[in-house]
């Protein structure tokens, strides 16, 4: 279970990942986040954040053009 749930549907790239790394000054260490985005680069965008920042990514699912990522920061 995700301590918090960011929503990004809807938005296109990069918008997902700016607002992702306008709120990561909010997260604790250790915390666990879920991401959810539908733009067409969102997967492979959120595994390049995250390999940037050290952070690992616990699962990804995929439900058409929907991802859900989980990421322990």
């Amino acid at each position: 279970m995700a301590d918090r749930l960011l929503d990004y549907s809807g938005l296109k790239c990069p918008y997902p990942i700016l607002k992702l790394s306008a709120q990561y000054p909010n997260f604790k260490k250790g915390e666990i986040i879920e991401v959810i985005g539908d733009c067409p680069t969102f997967e492979k965008d959120i595994q390049a954040w995250c390999k940037r920042l050290g952070k690992t990514i616990l699962h990804i699912e995929k439900q058409g053009y929907k991802i859900t990522v989980k990421i322990r920061i």
